[in-house]
């Protein structure tokens, strides 16, 4: 079955950067996409960044230019780098895995998300 072990998160102060890590197993890693959202306190959980498996990114506006998404398939985790952090990233992040796209980005599994505050 699918595992996503995520990891990184933490307290930042604005400006700072953090990188999350989510280490994947359970599915060939190599074949699907895979993606990161966030759910901030009280609101609905929105797709922040996705990676397919022909390397293809997407960004959300919001975060174009300050994150970076990035996959290493030897290891089979995906990466998001947070830079230039705001007080609106704090969110729990999620990373999402056997993703795919459409007209839109979906994916089948999450993971337990890990929590970024930006204070």
């Amino acid at each position: 079955h699918v595992q996503l072990v995520e990891s990184g998160g933490g307290l930042v102060q604005p400006g700072g950067s953090l990188r999350l890590s989510c280490a994947a197993s359970g599915f060939i890693f190599s074949n699907w996409g895979m993606a990161w959202y966030r759910q901030a306190p009280g609101k609905e959980r929105k797709l922040v960044s996705s990676i397919m498996s022909d390397g293809t990114t997407t960004y959300v506006a919001d975060v174009k230019g300050r994150f970076t998404i990035s996959r290493d398939n030897a290891k089979t985790t995906v990466y998001l780098q947070l830079n230039s952090l705001k007080t609106e990233d704090t969110a729990v992040y999620y990373c999402a895995a056997r993703c795919y796209k459409y007209r839109e980005v979906g994916c089948y599994d999450w993971g337990q998300g890990t929590q970024v505050t930006v204070s």
